[in-house]
Order: C-alpha cells, then structure tokens, then sequence
C-alpha cells in the first residue's frame, strides 16, 4: 500500500508533540505591528501551528517596505498591510483564523483592546509612547508579552538575543523605553522577556529619506527578530504542556 502523505504539520508535531501543537493552535495570539518584525513573526506562528491571530496595524504597504516586510510586494504595494498579510497567511493555512484590526495602538484606541481576551501579546511596534502604553497594559492582564526592542539600523542577525527587559543591555530602544517609565513613574505590571540587539545602530546614509526621519533596515535582521519572537511563544506553550504533562 502507499504511504500517507504527512499533513502540513507534521514536521511540527514530531519537534512539538501533539499536546504542545494543539495547545499552539488553541492559543489566542494578537500581534501589533506587521513590518519587518512583526510580519514574519506571524507567517513563522502560522507556519508552526497558530490558528487564532490577530493583526494589528493601521499602515498601508509601500515600495520602502518591499526590502524587508513579508506582505510586502510590487503587487501589493498600496494594500492594507493587515490585509496583505492575512492573505498570505491563509495561502499557508486556509483554516486560519486570521483577524485584522486597521488602525493604530495608541492612547485613543487602547480601551479597545482587551487583552484578557487573548492568552499572549506580542509587541512589534516603533512608536515610543504607543510601545510604552502597550507593555504597561499588556503586563497587566493574564496574557503573557513578548516584544521587539530595535532592529533598525543593523546588519548583524547574529546580534539578536532575548532577556528580560530590565536587562536588556545595549540597545537604544530599551533605554528610551526604561528612561520613558522612569520620568512618568508609571511602570510595567511585571517582567517580560524582549528580542533585541546591543549592535550600535549604524549611521543612515545621507539620502532624502533620512532628512525624513526614517530609518534603514535589513531583512536578514528584522526577520531574525520575528523569528524569535515567534520562538518564544512557541517555546512558553512548550515548556507549559510539559510542566502539565510532569504535575499529572
């Protein structure tokens, strides 16, 4: 007889386990941000197993983001970046439940969100006082945060790495965010794991975009990013299917 032919899922389950697998495709995620971070953190959650996303972002794609960010294309450029996504991300799994949220994060929009709702928060925004307000509110719910400190500017994706955040050492995002809660005196709700780099931000090149206070960035850096990010939520509904599986 034939062999089976393996589901799109089975190198997964055979690294994972199936009580791991299901537990991924049963967890509530929300992702704010689908640029060179967050894009691909999403295709490498949805790759592994999630089911349940949420996207989050208000922008448009635009030929600038094409170097770097998965929804991204000639074809798309114009596109909701939410929508773009999604689209790529049911192309990878038909059955996702893929919910996109076109608008910003900010202090307007944040009773919005209920992140009770969800079981984890990844944080992929740039805006300082929008990724502040996220991880002061995100830290204070039962949902668990991951987020990305800064990837622009770099080239070396041997530089990434994840501490906790009051640990983060070397990265100018980090300290703005550390100085930021300082001055307010408001600060997150618990501790939380981030993705970052102590590279030293290049210099832009002088270009007409750089007078514009956009920053360069390299898809072999932030793509690293989103992959890790995507590994900690993995590797958290890992360690918590075992720790179930030994406590039975």
């Amino acid at each position: 007889m034939p062999h089976s032919q393996p589901d799109a899922l089975s190198r997964s389950r055979l690294v994972l386990g199936q009580d791991a697998l299901q537990r991924l495709s049963d967890s509530r995620i929300i992702l704010f941000g689908t640029g060179g971070v967050g894009s691909w953190c999403a295709e490498a959650l949805v790759r592994t197993g999630a089911r349940r996303l949420t996207l989050v972002d208000f922008d448009r794609v635009c030929p600038s983001n094409i170097n770097r960010q998965m929804p991204a294309t000639a074809k798309t450029v114009g596109r909701l970046k939410v929508e773009a996504a999604a689209e790529r991300l049911h192309e990878i799994n038909p059955e996702a439940e893929i919910v996109t949220i076109n608008e910003p994060y900010n202090a307007e929009t944040a009773e919005r969100f209920d992140f009770h709702d969800y079981d984890y928060v990844i944080d992929a925004i740039d805006s300082l006082p929008d990724k502040a307000l996220l991880i002061r509110r995100a830290t204070a719910s039962t949902a668990v945060l991951f987020s990305s400190m800064g990837a622009a500017r770099k080239v070396n994706p041997l530089g990434a790495a994840v501490a906790e955040f009051w640990k983060v050492k070397g990265c100018p995002l980090a300290a703005a965010l550390r100085r930021r809660f300082k001055k307010e005196g408001h600060f997150p709700a618990r501790k939380f794991r981030c993705v970052y780099s102590d590279e030293q931000p290049r210099a832009n090149h002088h270009t007409d975009e750089a007078t514009e206070r956009v920053n360069g960035s390299l898809v072999c850096v932030t793509a690293v990013f989103g992959f890790t990010l995507a590994s900690l939520v993995v590797n958290d509904i890992l360690a918590r299917t075992n720790n179930d599986a030994t406590n039975v």
